[in-house]
């Protein structure tokens, strides 16, 4: 198991991502694509991906084998912007560093001639790098970003609900399953026996939608510490499409506004923000949000001075259902 090692100023310093990370859904994908596990989540998704993955992208497959060792330039720990800022973060790893992960990696299977190539820093191979990961991301995970986000927003929200209820120490005890919280020290089950000094640089807590049944993170304990965690997806499943495809059968079953209402109230927000999302007046967001929840779609309850609206499981329903399903 691994122990991670708080000091006060780390638990000030810890903070929770309210997005996937795209770079850590390419690697923890490339996993899932090679194994069969967690149909219920990724079987359409695997299947269809399989089937269409552009030739060029496989070429990633030897570097994310779905047990053991990845290396870790592939998820910049500085990361936390969009794929196009994460790939500059990759190609601008040193030679130094690649040949050392590449190496490590080479232990375990045997190494094809671009690897070599990239080791050794040439050029092309890490330009080839860039358009192998650029052409998976496309085909892979672009499609379903939404569905993702949607998911990871949810879990995030549910996070913050422990943080602000009763503080760090039950947002640490409930991250996971298989990670447990007795201060100082986070146990994570599943992963290979070390401890993990924290020394004053806090931890980010990545969720990740295709990260399945125990966290992760990096191999190098001297990079930034990440710990990436399963989301869980409830009724969320992976969706193809866009918000703005989702919305037109969304609008045509509950109309435009109350469409609109719906889709604003899937982070959370106060009768206030649903207003400015809609661009309609806080009666009329008021009006709106009473509907939705007479028909069970949301709920509401006081935050201070103002009411905070949720989705509930029906709502949430309705609202990826309106997607195009993966398969």
């Amino acid at each position: 198991m691994l122990r991670i090692h708080f000091t006060s100023q780390d638990l000030a310093r810890t903070t929770l991502a309210d997005e996937p990370d795209p770079l850590w859904e390419v690697l923890l994908s490339l996993h899932q694509l090679q194994v069969q596990d967690g149909t219920t989540h990724y079987g359409h998704w695997r299947e269809r991906t399989r089937r269409q993955l552009p030739r060029p992208a496989t070429r990633l497959l030897h570097l994310a084998p779905p047990r053991g060792y990845s290396p870790d330039f592939l998820t910049p720990a500085q990361h936390t912007g969009t794929f196009d800022d994460g790939i500059e973060r990759v190609l601008s790893t040193s030679r130094s560093r690649f040949q050392q992960e590449l190496q490590l990696l080479s232990v375990r299977r045997p190494a094809p001639s671009w690897t070599r190539e990239l080791a050794g820093g040439h050029r092309e191979a890490v330009k080839g790098l860039g358009q192998a990961m650029h052409t998976y991301h496309q085909s892979a995970i672009a499609p379903y970003w939404e569905s993702m986000r949607t998911i990871v927003r949810a879990d995030h929200q549910q996070k913050v609900s422990h943080l602000s209820g009763a503080g760090v120490d039950r947002l640490l005890g409930r991250i996971h399953p298989a990670v447990r919280w007795e201060s100082p020290v986070l146990t994570v089950d599943g992963l290979p026996d070390s401890d993990l000094h924290l020394d004053g640089r806090g931890l980010r807590l990545q969720p990740s939608v295709f990260c399945w049944r125990t966290p992760t993170k990096l191999l190098d304990p001297n990079l930034p510490p990440v710990l990436v965690y399963p989301v869980k997806h409830g009724v969320g499943a992976l969706r193809r499409g866009t918000a703005e495809q989702r919305s037109r059968p969304l609008a045509a079953l509950l109309g435009s506004t109350r469409a609109a209402a719906l889709e604003a109230i899937a982070d959370g927000c106060t009768t206030t923000e649903l207003a400015q999302r809609c661009s309609i007046s806080l009666a009329g967001a008021s009006r709106q949000a009473g509907i939705l929840r007479e028909a069970g779609l949301i709920t509401t309850r006081r935050a201070g001075q103002a009411v905070r609206h949720d989705l509930t499981t029906l709502g949430r329903m309705i609202l990826d259902g309106c997607g195009t399903p993966i398969g």
